[in-house]
């Protein structure tokens, strides 16, 4: 029997029993239609924190203050002190101690109430310098960004995220427009572009100031040179290490401390990225593990269809033997079948996930990722899963001797 003949009559067989072959195809569909979509998620779930990491800016390292603590011994979060101040930004601006930063933007910022008219928004005013737009990779749909002069005259204008705008201003344009804060009339110059929202925040719902207008008009605490976050850009994504060594030496000189008692913390974005990822990479294993488990159970399937179809047509494989089929002969034909039922399954299985990753991001608002990769290694592990069910069984109808087959009842 020649290699055509073989898959004829394996694919007969097949034919044969559609119900039986459906059911066991169904087993290995599911199983790698669940891998897919598991290992797809867990790839969407990767780019998403990456997008959502990048929107904070280009080789980033973002400084915090440290935590304060109350009179009565109650300490705050990270970020609760003031300890960075605005000669500390200064400071790390300077080409000789830090020549790997790039750009330099200290923010401090609060949140209080806007008012445009007779309607009033609350949200969050950032005072900062004119480095704020490049450092936090942001652009504007309208107007312009505050300017160096804005700074040094402490000029009363803000620029204005785009879901500010929409809650400020419902009709016409908000360039030239004022808004009060705080009691004072600020000129609105610039509409910044909106990215979207940022884990459970909006990064397009925040009002921008220059940092001394911040200080005289908007502050009302007592420490008005103390900023809440400082930005650093670095050179390029290979200096960020260095950029943040230097940056951390100089701190820790300034404010006279130990690194091991620094009241400051400096992150950046790989330390981010990398945490999120290894989160995500463990449920994908996880998810993936539970997945692979039914492909377990469908390669089961497979070899108990194969057993039951080489008991059914025991007097057939007798008959071939007599006829003058070969041990291997017989072996290759079980091992088609149970390669074609694989190998179909894990085709089937891929087109489902491929339709699912299309749905799913629709109802789930979760980014389900195909990597070609994933999908052909899908088709070959199905088909795996066949000839390995299939070589008991395919063994098992090989060794039968051809009288004791055709005695068979």
């Amino acid at each position: 029997m020649n290699l055509v003949e073989t898959f004829r009559t394996a694919l007969e067989a097949i034919r044969s029993h559609r119900l039986r072959s459906t059911l066991t195809m169904l087993g290995i569909l599911i199983g790698i239609a669940a891998v897919i979509l598991t290992v797809g998620l867990g790839q969407g779930a990767q780019v998403q924190v990456r997008e959502e990491i990048s929107k904070l800016g280009s080789n980033l390292l973002i400084v915090q203050p440290g935590s304060a603590t109350s009179t009565t011994g109650v300490r705050g979060g990270r970020g609760s002190s003031s300890t960075l101040t605005v000669e500390d930004a200064e400071a790390l601006q300077s080409k000789e101690v830090a020549p790997d930063v790039k750009r330099v933007a200290a923010v401090s910022s609060t949140s209080t109430s806007l008012t445009a008219g007779t309607t009033n928004w609350t949200t969050t005013v950032n005072g900062t310098t004119p480095d704020w737009e490049q450092v936090r990779a942001r652009s504007l749909s309208a107007g312009r960004f505050i300017a160096q002069a804005d700074v040094d005259d402490a000029r009363p204008v803000v620029v204005l995220g785009a879901d500010t705008v929409a809650e400020l201003f419902t009709r016409g344009q908000a360039v030239g427009q004022t808004v009060t804060i705080n009691g004072s009339t600020f000129t609105v110059i610039g509409v910044l572009k909106a990215i979207g929202s940022s884990s459970d925040t909006s990064d397009d719902d925040l009002a921008v100031v220059p940092r001394t207008t911040y200080a005289a008009r908007v502050s009302t605490g007592g420490l008005r040179l103390s900023v809440s976050t400082i930005y650093l850009e670095a050179q390029s994504q290979g200096a960020l290490s260095a950029a943040y060594q230097e940056a951390n030496a100089l701190l820790l000189t300034r404010h006279g401390v130990a690194a091991a008692s620094a009241d400051f913390s400096i992150t950046s974005q790989q330390s981010l990225l990398k945490t999120a990822t290894s989160t995500d990479q463990t449920l994908t294993i996880l998810l993936g593990g539970v997945a692979g488990i039914s492909l377990l159970v469908g390669g089961i399937g497979v070899m108990n269809i194969m057993l039951v179809s080489v008991t059914e047509r025991v007097r057939e494989i007798g008959l071939r033997k007599a006829l003058g089929a070969t041990p291997s002969a017989v072996r290759r034909q079980f091992l088609v079948e149970a390669s074609s039922l694989g190998a179909t399954g894990g085709l089937l299985g891929l087109g489902l996930g491929v339709v699912g990753a299309l749905v799913l991001p629709h109802w789930l608002d979760q980014p389900v990722t195909i990597s070609p990769l994933a999908a052909v290694g899908a088709v070959v592990v199905a088909l795996a899963i066949g000839i390995t069910a299939g070589v008991y069984p395919a063994g098992r109808a090989a060794r039968l001797a051809p009288i004791d087959a055709l005695r068979n009842d």
